[in-house]
C-alpha cells in the first residue's frame, strides 16, 4: 500500500464518514429519550389535566316552532287543523367578552423526567345583545320557547378546580357538567330564567374559572368584541394561535399578555354557522388566542442542535491534526485518527447522559471538559511535542466553546456558522498558501520507496 497524500486525504474523507455510524446511534438515542419523556408527560397529563382550551360562552335559547296547517278530509269533507312541531334551537354570540387570568407554574417529577402545569384563575365577563323577539319572525303563538341556557367550552374538564357560579343580570345561576352542544364537546352550561318574546333585552353576565392544565392556554375570542389579559409568573412564553398578542411584556419573573379581537377579524358567527349546519367546526375551534410554556432548556433539543455539527466538528479537528502531520513532518497512523475521532463521538453520548441530571450548560461544560483532557493526553504521544498537544488542546476548547455559543443562539445560528466555516477555511487556506502539495506527494513517495529498499 503505497502511503501517497492523496490516499491519507482519502483515508481521513473516509473514516470522517465512517464515524456517521455512531453518531447516528446517539441521534437514534436522543429520540428514544425524548420519545420516553413525552410519553411520561402524557402519563402525568392523563392523571391530571391537558392542555386547556375556553371556548364561549354561548347563549343558547331551545324553542319550538308550531305550525297549523288547514286540511280537509277526503272522506267527510270536514275541514281541520293540521298542527305540527318543530324543536329549534337560538345560538347568540356575547357582544362584548372579557378573560382577566393568572397562570402559576408548577413542576411535577417523575423520576428524572419533569414536566410543567398551570394552575389559572380567570375572571370572565361581558355581555349578550338578543335582538326584539329573538330574532324569529310570525305571530308570538306560533312558538313556545324552552328553558335557555349559557355553555362553556372547556376541552378538559378535570382540570376545574371551583364550584362554579355565573351572576347573570344580578341573578344567581349554578353550572352543571356539560354544555348540551355537540360541537362544544366538554365543558358546563348553566340555566337561565324562562324569556318573553318582547322588546330587545341584554344579559351581563360574569364567573369565575379556576383551572388545571399542561403547558398550552388557549381562548376562543367568540365575542363581538373580545379582550383578554393574562399575567403568569412563567418567563418564557411562545404566543401562537390565529391572533397575537397586541400588547406583551417578558421579563425574568414572568409575562404580561393582551389580546383584543372583534367579529371584522374573527368572523366568529360565520364560523359558528358552519359547525351547526355543515359540521365544519374547525373554524370555531382553531381561531384561539394561545400561549406556550415553554422550556428553554430542553436539553434533548439542543442535544439534537449539536449533533448536527458533529460532521463539521470531527472535520475541523481532523483538519488540525492533518495540518500538523503535514507542516511538522509528522506521521500519525489512521487508528489514531479513529480514536479521536470516536472520542468526540462519545462526547455527545456523554452530554446526553449529564443532561438528565443537571443543567445543560454544567453538563456540556463537564462533557467538554472531560474529551479535551483526554485527547490532551493522548495527543502529547500522538504529536511528540508538549506545545503541540497544548496547542490542540487549546484549539479544541475554543471549538467547543464556539459550539456552545452556536447553540445558545438560536436566531443567529446559521448567520455565525457560516462565519465561523469561512474564517476556519480561511486560516487552512493561509496557513498552507506557500506549501508545495506535489513536493510533499513525492517526499512521501521517496520515504516509502527508502524503507522498502532498506526491508
Amino acid at each position: 500500500m503505497t502511503r501517497t497524500l492523496g490516499f491519507k486525504v482519502l483515508t481521513i474523507v473516509g473514516l470522517v464518514f465512517f464515524l456517521l455510524i455512531p453518531l447516528s446511534m446517539i441521534d437514534g438515542l436522543v429520540s428514544s429519550r425524548q420519545y420516553l419523556r413525552e410519553g411520561v408527560e402524557r402519563d402525568i397529563a392523563r392523571s391530571s389535566s391537558y392542555a386547556q382550551q375556553i371556548t364561549g360562552p354561548i347563549l343558547v335559547v331551545p324553542f319550538v316552532e308550531i305550525k297549523r296547517t288547514w286540511r280537509q278530509d277526503p272522506q267527510t269533507g270536514e275541514r281541520y287543523e293540521d298542527v305540527k312541531e318543530f324543536s329549534k334551537r337560538l345560538y347568540f354570540l356575547p357582544e362584548q367578552l372579557q378573560l382577566d387570568g393568572q397562570l402559576g407554574t408548577e413542576v411535577r417529577q417523575r423520576g428524572i423526567y419533569k414536566i410543567r402545569q398551570y394552575q389559572s384563575l380567570s375572571h370572565i365577563s361581558g355581555q349578550f345583545v338578543l335582538p326584539k323577539r329573538l330574532g324569529l319572525k310570525g305571530e308570538d303563538e306560533n312558538y313556545r320557547l324552552g328553558t335557555p341556557f349559557i355553555a362553556v367550552g372547556i376541552s378538559d374538564i378535570r382540570g376545574i378546580g371551583n364550584k362554579m357560579t355565573a351572576n347573570v343580570n344580578n341573578h344567581q345561576r349554578a353550572f352543571a357538567p356539560g354544555t348540551q352542544i355537540g360541537f362544544l364537546q366538554n365543558g358546563v352550561h348553566a340555566k337561565l330564567g324562562k324569556f318573553n318574546l318582547g322588546a330587545a333585552q341584554s344579559l351581563r353576565f360574569a364567573f369565575d374559572l379556576q383551572l388545571q392544565g399542561t403547558s398550552t392556554f388557549a381562548v376562543v375570542p367568540v365575542g363581538a368584541d373580545t379582550q383578554v389579559k393574562l399575567t403568569s409568573d412563567w418567563p418564557h412564553p411562545s404566543f401562537v394561535g390565529e391572533y397575537l398578542p397586541r400588547e406583551r411584556e417578558i421579563s425574568s419573573q414572568g409575562f404580561t399578555a393582551a389580546w383584543q379581537t372583534s367579529f371584522f377579524a374573527t368572523d366568529m358567527q360565520q364560523a359558528l354557522n358552519d359547525c351547526r349546519f355543515k359540521q365544519k367546526c374547525s373554524g370555531l375551534n382553531d381561531r384561539a388566542m394561545k400561549v406556550n410554556l415553554i422550556d428553554p432548556v430542553d436539553q434533548y433539543l439542543k442535544t439534537e442542535r449539536a449533533i448536527k455539527y458533529a460532521l463539521l466538528f470531527i472535520g475541523l479537528t481532523f483538519a488540525v491534526f492533518f495540518l500538523f502531520e503535514v507542516l511538522k513532518r509528522l506521521a500519525i497512523h489512521p487508528v489514531q485518527y479513529t480514536l479521536v475521532g470516536l472520542a468526540l463521538a462519545f462526547f455527545y453520548l456523554l452530554l446526553l447522559s449529564l443532561a438528565e441530571h443537571m443543567s445543560f450548560a454544567r453538563a456540556y461544560a463537564l462533557a467538554a471538559a472531560a474529551c479535551v483532557s483526554l485527547l490532551a493526553v493522548y495527543t502529547h504521544s500522538v504529536l511528540r511535542d508538549f506545545w503541540r498537544s497544548l496547542s490542540f488542546s487549546a484549539l479544541l476548547s475554543g471549538l467547543y466553546g464556539m459550539l456552545y455559543v452556536l447553540l445558545s443562539a438560536e436566531d443567529f445560528a446559521l448567520l455565525m456558522g457560516s462565519v465561523l466555516v469561512f474564517g476556519l477555511l480561511a486560516a487552512f487556506m493561509l496557513l498552507t498558501r506557500k506549501l508545495d502539495w506535489y513536493a510533499i506527494g513525492r517526499n512521501n513517495n521517496a520515504e516509502v520507496a527508502h524503507e522498502s529498499a532498506a526491508q
